[in-house]
């Protein structure tokens, strides 16, 4: 269902950007659910949404929905990281860690995309 990116490791990724590829919504408990089309094939979008919900809500925790609203284009990791540590304190820690495999797992899976891996294949 999801694809795969491969993971590029020649770049500091604190200096790295993130962005958002798909839509997202806010749930009534404050954490994000990413809307992600079922299929990126245009017939098979066509025909799944006839039979199935044509969209999968991927439902993120605290910690994952305070870093995807943090996404904005602009900052790079390191100051999400930063963010992340003045509203988490200790809970977030080791925040560094936790923060980078978060955002590979959702760069592999295409859900964001960074600002300077873009510019770089231009």
């Amino acid at each position: 269902m999801f694809g795969k990116k491969k993971i590029i490791s020649d770049i500091n990724y604190l200096e790295l950007t993130p962005s958002r590829i798909h839509p997202y919504e806010v749930e009534e408990d404050g954490k994000v659910a990413v809307l992600v089309p079922r299929f990126k094939n245009k017939v098979l979008f066509g025909i799944s949404s006839k039979l199935k919900k044509p969209i999968v809500k991927a439902k993120l925790d605290k910690f994952g929905s305070q870093t995807w609203l943090a996404i904005d284009g602009s900052k790079n990791v390191q100051q999400i990281i930063e963010l992340l540590r003045k509203n988490f304190g200790q809970e977030i820690e080791p925040a560094e860690e936790r923060v980078t495999k978060f955002l590979t797992q959702l760069f592999s899976f295409k859900f964001i995309s960074f600002n300077e891996l873009i510019s770089r294949r231009s």
